[in-house]
């Protein structure tokens, strides 16, 4: 009887985290690629008020890209030079209801 009984709690612990594993990897909102929405995710940024291509929350921990801010060669995932014109694509930042939540980083920039 305990052996049962240990067999099914062990079936519906393995069910439970396995499909918690596949929410939390169908969840990432960029793409392998290093893409969301079409944009690459690396390159001239600019910071904006008002018209974004996609707006950012910047956090400390569970990120959806991490971000290495540089001064040239923004030219792989999650290299960010930030420019005041001609943007590879425009960012606001907002506290709330962000399309993606971003890390800045020194190091091992890109996808989680």
């Amino acid at each position: 009887m305990k052996i049962k009984v240990i067999a099914v709690l062990l079936l519906v612990t393995l069910g439970i985290l396995g499909t918690w594993a596949i929410v939390q990897s169908s969840d990432s909102k960029v793409g392998a690629d290093c893409t969301f929405n079409g944009k690459k995710m690396y390159g001239k940024v600019q910071i904006v008020e008002s018209f974004p291509d996609f707006k950012i929350q910047i956090v400390d921990s569970f990120p959806d890209l991490k971000v290495e801010k540089v001064k040239s060669f923004p030219d792989s995932c999650g290299r960010w030079e930030f420019v005041e014109s001609f943007p590879d694509f425009k960012v606001q930042i907002v506290e709330s209801f962000p399309d993606l939540k971003v890390q800045y980083v020194t190091s091992f920039p890109g996808l989680p």
